[in-house]
């Protein structure tokens, strides 16, 4: 008898959740390419290459989204490199929360390293929270937090940054010691441009940025991003 109830009480959860309506885009949210339609778009958390090796909860499209006010200066910034030959590319903008639950799933699962030797090879997949690689809660969830690169206009290609996206390890570190003098150059015109136009850079990613004035510092959205 036991055993009955829980089991219908299990499915009476599963319905209700089944049951609830999904989450739209609020009023203050904008697609980016409506906003700056030159921009370059790579979603990685919508396929395969990043580091889990798999699409992310809650990227069912490279609809990529920001807050109307973090939209607005990136296209400032987009403007600005335009004068130089130079553009953005875009790897992750707004992240829903269930995605990032997703991450923290993932990270407490030891057994699975497929994508280490690409994006942690140097860091034990158990110090993932320990190192702040991973973390129940992201900016990104805020809507005002960017993820990009340069890319040269014309062919689109990636100025070096001298990591790859992503990379889990101190030679992410914007300021990190050990780089070419190319490498160091585009990482500090990236900051610079962005820091230009309101952004703020996050001290242990150089592709991470968040809209200083952002207009929900205390909300965390989980819409799903279409």
């Amino acid at each position: 008898m036991k055993k009955t109830l829980s089991t219908l009480l299990t499915l009476s959860l599963v319905a209700c959740a089944q049951q609830q309506p999904k989450q739209e885009k609020p009023e203050g949210f904008v697609y980016i390419k409506d906003v700056i339609p030159s921009i370059t778009i790579e979603p990685r958390y919508l396929g395969t290459n990043n580091f889990i090796g798999s699409p992310i909860d809650g990227y069912e499209s490279d609809n990529y989204i920001l807050t109307i006010e973090a939209a607005e200066a990136l296209k400032d910034v987009q403007a600005d490199l335009k004068t130089d030959g130079l553009g953005l590319k875009v790897y992750d903008a707004y992240r829903p929360q269930k995605a990032v639950d997703h991450f923290v799933r993932w990270a407490k699962d030891l057994e699975d390293t497929k994508m280490k030797d690409q994006y942690y090879p140097d860091v034990d997949k158990s110090k993932l929270f320990e190192k702040g690689y991973i973390a129940a809660k992201s900016g990104h969830s805020r809507g005002s937090t960017v993820d990009l690169t340069l890319i040269q206009l014309g062919d689109n290609s990636e100025l070096d940054m001298g990591t790859l996206y992503d990379l889990f390890g101190p030679e992410s570190h914007p300021d990190y010691k050990e780089l070419e003098p190319k490498q160091w150059f585009n990482r500090k015109y990236l900051q610079d441009v962005m820091e230009k136009h309101g952004f703020k850079h996050l001290p242990e990613e150089w592709w991470h940025f968040t809209l200083k004035d952002e207009p929900y510092p205390n909300t965390y959205f989980d819409f799903d991003i279409e």
